[in-house]
């Protein structure tokens, strides 16, 4: 304590020091006080200051013992409570004659000494509920009327525990140092002064303060009566609350004119003083003034005559601090002199009348009508004010009981959302509020005879009112000790303040006095002679009026705050409510009115952000596929010559929704119309002779430009010509070429539109064909009908052509997916077409299909040899069945060429021992299939439609493969592998361990393992998830947990719990992931990091995937982060001033005008909005342009979107550092994962200014272009990286990636870029002959790389298994040079084999593979790599075609050792891969390995059902199979 003491006395010298300089600046030789009451008490300087405690007489009383305040059901309700007691007739006088003048004097010196009713923060809210049926808040009796109540100020350093209650503030100074005049602070004081002769800024008016400054100091609440709001019309003085009604502000007035009057009055007698010079001492003369007449004039008049005793001097220990006691209880004794209105007039004694708002007058201004009146009428200029006060004066106040006047008791200013309350009612609550000991106990510590009645309080009004004590009581529950002080201090009170009021504010003054150093009768100070003294003991309020009204001296009585007989001037009457225009209801007001529209549409705005992002997307989309069909078909006009247009030219109508074709037609000399397109190949051609009649179809309307060609059993051909006359020319060109004798040409014309409508098109044509087919299946497989299809979109007419349809051959050849001229397809056809009529019909189609479908091997045969026995000899020749083979291999899309495919023909024939036979019987053919009967059985024909029929279909171990089901008796790939691994001399012997017994486990056993074995396979992944996303939710968490209950001194517990514990836990998740995202695209420091230990702990495989997770959940959290602060800012568009200014006190002042801004204001008025808004719209941007979709179509949005991260960051540290809630911590994450980025970035720039030279680009087919570059000095990578380049002449700043194709001994580096999209289309056309012709050299590149990816990891496994679809192939092709490498010089290495899956449409669309393949199987002498081709562009499995194909293919194998379609010794299959089972065969084959890499690349088709088929395996207790992918 001392060692406080001792650190407050050298503050104080310091201070006073201070002072002293400013004083001798000043040359004034007296010290000059603070406005901010420090420094009054040199020992304790801020006692009595702003914000100082409030001194409680006794112990604070909370039901909790710290803060929580005593409330119903222990204490009666005080709206119930508030009738009962100040329930009465107003109207009454004064007993003791005291004038209104003296009740809003006594208003005034309130003011002065304390404040403490503005809403304190936190906000918490005592709101008083309405007794249900209350006839002033509540006539409707709904029992729901709240009225509002917020608690008042405190210190936050209070309220801890009982030993240390809530201890309330006051908000000015507590001593008379005209605080009410100059304000509470010196800027207030500033902004009040003209800083001219000493003299306070006028309005209007020389004698008029000014309105309206908006500086936010004065308190402006709303006018209950109008609803006006704003500062704007309201006087600027040094009490906050002046305006509260005009006759306070009256006060006010006074006090300003006085401080003007004394100063004018200095600078007459002292014009040499300075401005500062003579405001001071004016403003000490009215101070002084003013403390003289509040304790010596005023004070003991309203207490009856009580008085002080005598000024003892000055006493520094005396603490002149205000009790609680004294503020809400003693002080609001006046409420109850307080009349319902109150005269003006003038000074021959003219009482005004007031004209109402109705056009009827009232004898007096209405109290309740007069809060915070911007207009005002009647009070406008000086001299209304001088009426008012001089009314005042004449105007005798209430009398001084119990009884309230409704104005206040029913009609108190209340909030615009409810605008009345009961001042009562707002008094009884403040005394819960702080905590107020009950009445007996206040009578007890102020040493008064204890009361054990009710009866006992106020004998006089026990005999005069015995039942408002007997009610009283009851509500009490008749208990003494629970009377609160304020009711006990009302019903106590008999011509004035009673006992305990008298003493509590006695005492009050009495300190306020005794304890003030700058007192004016305190002759130690310097500030006053004796004269000096003398004189301002002679000035009373009247010679005030006097000197600033128009007033003379004797226009008003000299004691101005009593009205005796004879004195000047008597009211006409006491006031009564009933004489006064009624007071205006109250009012409800929803902040939200008229902002409902805007703020919904705004929202929806909002949303609409990915919309328009979505639609510009595919805007850009739509611009890039243009642009690159344009630039496709701009290489195919130059690839080949258009040719001139035949016949007669026209546009074909092909369906309401599709373009018109451009083509020509010609009818030949054969009776054939021929199609063609506007390059003169042909798109259709039409047999008009085997015709009897032709339909032909006018158009009359329209310029008659349209014809309709009916075609039987074919879609109808419709023409649009350039004009009618073309049209004639052709229904003319018709007539001689294809009329005959027995043919007819029928014409008919009809609308436009109808004929049309009468056209069938291509599209319906198919749809009937598929119907046919679906039928035909459902007769041959017992499909139900409701599966076979329906024809509810076609017509009755229409649908009876279904059953006498009939099919072409290229609807034929259509159906099982060949080409029409395949020969295959035209030696079924044939077969099939019994009648010859050229189509088939419903029963010849069924006939074939039943012999496919249930036909026996046998059987099946048979067809295939009479399909190729064109003779019908039983017999094949050796043509023949050359040309049977023919049509097998050309199923295979051209993966043979020519010689390929005699080269088979030639294998097959002599593996069947036909060299020297000229004919081949059924026998022969039979015995030939003999080793495939198990494949022939199963054989079906694929037929489009067949593929829906799920019921029938044959499941995937049913189909001829090189894998065969368990319990199959064909042979395995498993035991292939096996077979060949165990002939191959060169293999190492590593089979030592046995087999794994495999348990029989329950289900929930398996489940446990199951699981057992997906932690131990992703485990490393588990365990980032678990870091990542536990700091994300950690962050999270401790920001809800923090302003959900420890930030109490923000105000968010009471107010918008949900919307800021959601905006800012979100927030906090969102700042810890965004940055911390781009660790997951340092490609670099990845690489790197690979080389090291963190390679076995960190997953940098899965960095990209970690990068989109991270992304969509910082996503997810941004939408929910904008949807907390959407309601945020609802709840801030509907919430007072008051608990704004709680939430965001650097951003609003709490000055009573309760209107909180509009909704607009946050979203663009606000740095946090605007950057907010502006962040969703780049992020809408960015994520649709970062899908998949959005892409791969234009990897340059994506590229360039995605740029606008920087755009990202910089609006977000800006959003966040706005502090409006609290102080920026985005910056905190943003600093280490930036400094890393930034090395990254500086790593990739270094490298990408290296321009790289091309020695060798190569043009290969499917769109590859394989270029060779020269190797920067210091590359180092290795097999399966990948590098990221630019063209020079494509721009330096779209990069794309792609991996290298070779191995890390080259001495070159090259790729194999496949033309998928616009820039490596455009990359492709500039390696044309043409560009390097015209550019003289190979365009250079830029180089950055080399990056690593979970390819390169392949040498970590004892067993590899390599899986490329298409493209992906390239990693692969540098791993098997460099393993196929490694193994040639005895490099050590951990990998003992190899298996690689090579997944192409084609063999012939990736030929370079086969060339590196080839390579490696040449290098291969020791046998590490197992290569396994796969063509898809085939018909299904169990298809007969491939079938026959896969024989050709086993035939050749077994003759030459290789395989019929790729050249290569590995083994080609047909279709798509069956993974688990090719897993399952290399368990067996390896079962002393216990992890097995796979590692695949392709579209993500493919490596999805890799991964699929891995984790199926990982389930089982056996090897496991880690996965590594890349998509492209």
């Amino acid at each position: 304590m001392d060692l406080r003491q001792g650190i407050l006395s050298i503050c104080a010298a310091v201070g006073l020091a201070l002072i002293l300089s400013e004083r001798s600046r000043c040359a004034m030789t007296w010290e000059v006080p603070r406005f901010d009451g420090w420094y009054n008490s040199l020992g304790y300087p801020k006692r009595g200051a702003v914000g100082s405690h409030l001194v409680r007489l006794v112990p604070a009383h909370y039901w909790d013992g710290v803060y929580q305040p005593v409330q119903e059901p222990l204490l009666p309700n005080a709206r119930r409570l508030s009738n009962l007691l100040c329930e009465g007739p107003s109207g009454l006088p004064s007993t003791r004659n005291q004038t209104v003048l003296s009740v809003f004097f006594g208003y005034h010196v309130a003011f002065e000494i304390f404040d403490s009713r503005a809403p304190g923060c936190p906000p918490e809210f005592m709101n008083i509920p309405v007794p249900k049926g209350d006839p002033v808040f509540d006539p409707t009796a709904t029992g729901k009327v709240l009225l509002p109540f917020q608690r008042g100020p405190w210190d936050k350093e209070s309220g801890q525990s009982p030993s240390n209650p809530r201890t309330q503030v006051n908000l000015v100074t507590a001593w008379i140092d005209g605080s009410s005049i100059y304000g509470p602070s010196t800027s207030w004081s500033d902004s009040l002064r003209s800083f001219s002769g000493g003299l306070l800024t006028a309005g209007s008016e020389w004698n008029m303060p000014k309105e309206g400054g908006g500086q936010n100091l004065m308190w402006s609440a709303p006018d209950p009566s109008t609803g006006d709001y704003g500062s704007q019309g309201l006087y600027e003085l040094g009490n906050a609350w002046a305006n509260e009604n005009m006759f306070t502000a009256a006060e006010g007035i006074i006090w300003f004119r006085y401080h003007n009057y004394v100063a004018s009055k200095l600078h007459e007698e002292h014009p040499e003083w300075s401005d500062e010079k003579l405001f001071q001492n004016a403003r000490k003369t009215v101070v002084a003034t003013l403390q003289n007449i509040a304790l010596y004039e005023w004070l003991p008049g309203f207490l009856g005559d009580k008085k002080l005793p005598p000024y003892p001097g000055y006493q520094k220990f005396v603490d002149p601090g205000i009790s609680p006691e004294f503020q809400a209880a003693a002080i609001r004794f006046s409420i109850t002199m307080a009349p319902p209105g109150v005269y003006m007039r003038n000074r021959t004694c003219h009482f005004r009348k007031i004209t109402n708002l109705d056009g009827t007058s009232s004898p007096a201004l209405r109290l309740c009508n007069s809060f915070w009146k911007r207009q005002r009428v009647y009070v406008e200029t000086s001299q209304d004010v001088d009426d008012l006060l001089m009314g005042m004066a004449s105007q005798i106040a209430e009398q001084e009981d119990n009884i309230v006047v409704e104005d206040l008791k029913d009609y108190m200013y209340g909030p615009l959302r409810f605008t009345r309350t009961d001042l009562v009612a707002l008094t009884i609550q403040r005394g819960r509020d702080f905590g107020l000991r009950s009445y007996t106990e206040v009578r007890k510590a102020l040493d008064l005879p204890p009361v054990n009645m009710f009866e006992d309080i106020n004998p006089e009004l026990s005999r005069t009112n015995p039942q408002l004590l007997h009610d009283i009581a009851e509500l009490y529950d008749r208990d003494i000790s629970k009377l609160e002080l304020f009711p006990g201090g009302i019903l106590e009170s008999l011509e004035g303040p009673g006992p305990v009021f008298s003493a509590i504010i006695l005492d009050q003054f009495e300190r306020i006095r005794n304890g003030d150093r700058f007192w004016f009768e305190n002759k130690q100070n310097g500030l006053f002679t004796d004269e000096e003294i003398q004189a301002i003991r002679n000035v009373t309020y009247h010679d005030v009026l006097i000197a600033v009204t128009s007033a003379e001296a004797s226009d008003i009585q000299n004691s101005v705050f009593f009205w005796r007989d004879g004195d000047p001037c008597p009211q006409p009457a006491q006031l009564n409510a009933s004489v006064l225009y009624p007071c205006t209801n109250a009012t409800k007001l929803n902040y939200f009115d008229g902002s409902k529209a805007g703020f919904g549409i705004f929202i929806v705005v909002l949303f609409l952000f990915p919309v328009v992002s979505f639609l510009v997307a595919c805007m850009v989309a739509y611009l890039r596929k243009y642009r690159y069909k344009k630039f496709q078909r701009r290489r195919k006009a130059g690839d080949r010559t258009e040719e001139p247009s035949v016949g007669i030219t026209a546009y074909e109508w092909q369906g309401f929704k599709k373009h018109l074709n451009p083509v020509s037609v010609e009818v030949c000399e054969k009776r054939r119309l021929q199609v063609f397109d506007r390059y003169g190949s042909t798109l259709r051609c039409l047999n008009l002779g085997n015709q009897d009649y032709l339909d032909v179809l006018l158009s009359s309307d329209r310029s008659c430009k349209a014809l309709l060609l009916k075609v039987p059993k074919e879609y109808d051909l419709v023409l649009f010509f350039d004009d009618e006359s073309k049209r004639t020319a052709f229904v003319k060109h018709l007539h001689p070429k294809v009329t005959d004798v027995s043919q007819e040409i029928r014409v008919k014309q009809m609308r436009e539109k109808e004929l049309l409508k009468e056209a069938l098109t291509r599209e319906q044509r198919a749809q009937i064909v598929e119907t046919f087919i679906r039928h035909a299946f459902s007769k041959v497989l017992e499909i139900q009908r409701c599966d076979a299809g329906d024809m509810s979109g076609v017509s009755r007419e229409k649908a009876r052509e279904v059953l006498r349809c009939e099919l072409t051959a290229s609807e034929f050849a259509d159906a099982l997916g060949l080409k029409p001229d395949s020969m295959f397809v035209d030696s079924m056809f044939t077969l099939a077409d019994k009648d010859g009529n050229g189509y088939l019909s419903f029963q010849e189609f069924l006939d074939v299909i039943v012999i496919f479908m249930k036909g026996s091997p046998e059987e099946k045969s048979k067809l295939m040899f009479s399909m190729n026995d064109i003779g019908g000899t039983g017999f094949l020749s050796k043509e023949e069945f050359a040309r049977m083979l023919r049509s097998f291999i050309e199923i295979s899309n051209g993966a043979l060429s020519k010689s390929q495919a005699e080269d088979g023909i030639k294998a097959m024939m002599q593996a069947a021992g036909f060299d020297d036979k000229e004919k081949i019987s059924w026998e022969d053919f039979h015995f030939l299939l003999r080793d495939h009967e198990k494949e022939l059985q199963f054989a079906q024909l694929n037929v489009k439609g067949m593929e829906k029929q799920g019921k029938k279909r044959l499941s995937r171990d049913q189909r001829v493969s090189f894998i065969c089901p368990a319990n199959s008796d064909i042979k395995t790939d498993g035991q292939d592998i096996r077979r060949r691994k165990k002939s191959g001399v060169h293999t190492p012997n590593v089979y030592v361990k046995a087999k794994r017994e495999q348990y029989i486990r329950n289900p929930v056993q398996q489940r446990i393992q199951q699981f057992k074995r997906f932690i131990e396979n992703y485990r490393r992944h588990i365990v980032c998830v678990i870091i990542v996303y536990g700091i994300t939710a950690g962050v999270t968490l401790e920001r809800c947990y923090y302003y959900a209950l420890q930030a109490e001194n923000t105000g968010i517990p009471e107010t918008s719990v949900v919307g800021i514990i959601v905006s800012r836990g979100s927030a906090a998740a969102i700042s810890f992931l965004f940055p911390y995202m781009l660790l997951t695209v340092c490609r670099n420091l990845i690489t790197l990091c690979r080389e090291t230990f963190l390679n076995r702990y960190i997953p940098f495989d899965a960095a990209i995937d970690f990068h989109r997770f991270m992304a969509m959940t910082a996503i997810i959290l941004s939408v929910v982060h904008s949807l907390g602060h959407v309601v945020n800012i609802y709840i801030f568009s509907i919430s007072n001033l008051s608990i704004l200014s709680c939430l965001f006190p650097k951003v609003f002042n709490n000055n009573g005008s309760e209107l909180p801004f509009k909704w607009s204001w946050w979203f663009f008025q606000t740095v946090p909005g605007m950057t907010g808004v502006l962040l969703l719209f780049t992020f809408s941007f960015m994520y649709v342009f970062a899908s998949h979709y959005f892409r791969r179509i234009s990897f340059h949005g994506f590229w360039i979107t995605h740029y606008l991260y920087i755009v990202v960051y910089i609006l977000t540290v800006i959003h966040g550092s706005f502090a409006l809630l609290q102080e920026p911590r985005f910056y905190i994450y943003l600093i280490p994962p930036a400094l890393l980025f930034l090395l990254d970035k500086l790593i990739s720039l270094s490298r990408k200014k290296l321009e790289i030279p091309v020695v060798r680009a190569e043009l290969l087919p499917s769109g590859v272009t394989h270029l060779e570059f020269k190797r920067p000095q210091g590359f180092v990578y290795r097999s399966g990286q990948w590098v990221r380049i630019a063209c020079l002449m494509l721009g330096t700043d779209e990069y794309h990636p792609f991996t290298l194709t070779s191995a890390p001994h080259e001495e070159t580096l090259s790729l194999h870029i496949r033309a998928v999209g616009p820039w490596t289309s455009q990359l492709r056309e500039l390696y044309t002959e043409e560009s390097l012709l015209e550019l003289g050299a190979y365009p250079k590149l830029y180089l950055d790389g080399p990056f690593g990816e979970g390819h390169q990891e392949w040498t970590d496994f004892e067993v590899s298994v390599l899986v490329g679809g298409g493209i992906g192939v390239t990693p692969f092709a540098s791993i098997l040079k460099d393993l196929v490498f490694k193994s040639s010089i005895r490099s050590k290495i951990q990998c003992k084999k190899v298996y690689f899956i090579w997944v192409t449409r084609t063999q012939r669309q990736f030929e370079w593979v086969s060339d590196i393949i080839r390579e490696v199987e040449e290098m291969d002498t020791l046998e590490l790599v197992s290569v396994h081709t796969y063509i898809t562009q085939v018909a299904e499995k169990f298809d007969l075609r491939t079938t026959m194909l896969y024989m050709c293919e086993r035939h050749f194998q077994k003759v030459w050792s290789r395989s019929l379609f790729t050249g290569l010794r590995s083994v080609t299959h047909f279709g798509r891969p069956p993974f688990v089972s090719f897993f399952s065969s290399l368990q067996e084959v390896h079962p002393e390995v216990g992890k097995i890499g796979v590692f695949s690349c392709g579209p993500p088709g493919l490596t999805k059902n890799v991964e699929k088929a891995c984790q199926q395996m990982n389930k089982r207790d056996q090897a496991h199979f880690m996965h590594h992918y890349e998509n492209f």
